[in-house]
């Protein structure tokens, strides 16, 4: 990680009828996530990794204390099970 940024982990990824990929990256603590959408096309040849580096400014807060916990909880799992460059 560099200075100012802080590693997030994919904690969802929900594919659209419209061939379009969300992916949600949260912090540990699944208190911020971000989050980004791709078309299906754009995936060739670029994988889905485990983790990425954020920024603050990219982080949005988690309101929901229930999904904050699903975040953290998945954030974990994905921590633990794969290194952050791994494609997923």
């Amino acid at each position: 990680m560099t200075d100012g940024t802080e590693r997030v982990w994919l904690v969802e990824r929900e594919y659209s009828d419209k061939g379009l990929l969300t992916l949600v990256y949260a912090t540990p603590d699944g208190e911020r996530y971000m989050q980004s959408n791709r078309s299906s096309n754009m995936l060739q040849g670029s994988g889905v990794t485990a983790a990425k580096e954020a920024t603050a400014d990219q982080l949005k807060p988690v309101e929901d204390l229930d999904l904050r916990e699903r975040y953290a909880s998945e954030a974990a799992r994905v921590a633990e099970n794969n290194d952050p460059d791994d494609e997923i």
